[in-house]
Parts: C-alpha cells; structure tokens; sequence
C-alpha cells in the first residue's frame, strides 16, 4: 500500500514536471520565433553603398543565425529530456503492470488449486455416498417384494 503511495508520489510530480517542460519548451519556440523576426530584419538591411549590403550587414545576419542555432540547440536539449521522462514513466507504467500481472497469475494459481481440492472433496464425497444410495435401492425393492408377497399371503388366505 505504501509502495502505491509513493509511486503515485512519483507519476504526480513526473506529471507536473513534464507540464514545466511543456511551458518550458513553448518559451523556447516563441524566443526562437522572435529571434527568426529580428533575423529577416537583418537580412532586408542594406546600409551599403547604393543599397548593397556591407560585411558589418552580412556579419550581424550571421550573429542572428548563431543564436537562432543555440536556441535550436536548447529545444532540441529539452525534447531529449522529455523524451527520456516519457522513457522513464513509460518504463516505470510498464513495470507496475508486469506486478500486476504477476499476482493476478499467483492469485489464479491460487484459485485453481482451491478448486482442485474442493472438486477432490466433492468426489470423495460421492463415492461415500454410492453405496448407501445402493443400499436404499436394495431395502426399497426388498420392502416392494417383501410387501406384495405379504399382500398375496393375506388376500389368498
């Protein structure tokens, strides 16, 4: 009892964690949308020279990139990590069902020898039964015998 205590302890707080990452990970897409916004806005600059773009534009484009990259790189850390807590719960749901199994198969075994024995019971107790019911049969068809024949010794008499 105290086992399925703490496991419910586990899953609750695997649970609310999981729903952290969640709010964790859609941060971490809606920083990267922004930091997607602010990169098209460094790609449209063009301070150059009749319109072109200079390196110091092209190097702040490729800033942009890089941290568009790193924050890739941080979402795809946090899908690991939740994967490897939906590994885990998995594992830990999979293993209380193989418990779970397991007595129910002990508790079957159980049950069967149980009816095993009472089935033993029940044939011993007719075989015990047997020749009595035979012996009935006999002293009834005796008595039937046994009647008529006194019933003709009276009316012939």
């Amino acid at each position: 009892m105290k086992k399925i205590h703490v496991l419910s302890l586990f899953l609750l707080i695997a649970l609310s964690y999981s729903g952290f990452a969640q709010a964790k990970l859609e941060k971490l897409i809606n920083e990267r949308e922004q930091l997607i916004a602010q990169w098209n806005d460094s790609e449209s600059k063009k301070s150059g020279l009749f319109g072109n773009r200079t390196k110091k534009d092209m190097i702040e484009t490729n800033d942009w990139l890089k941290r568009i990259l790193s924050k890739d790189n941080q979402i795809m850390e946090e899908l690991k990590m939740l994967s490897s807590i939906e590994t885990a719960q998995l594992g830990q749901a999979k293993d209380d069902y193989k418990n779970i199994a397991f007595r129910c198969e002990e508790q079957v075994q159980i049950l069967k020898r149980v009816v095993a024995e009472k089935d033993e019971k029940i044939d011993a107790a007719k075989k015990e039964r047997r020749p009595f019911e035979w012996a009935s049969l006999i002293l009834f068809l005796t008595s039937l015998v046994l009647g008529i024949w006194i019933y003709r010794i009276r009316k012939g008499a």
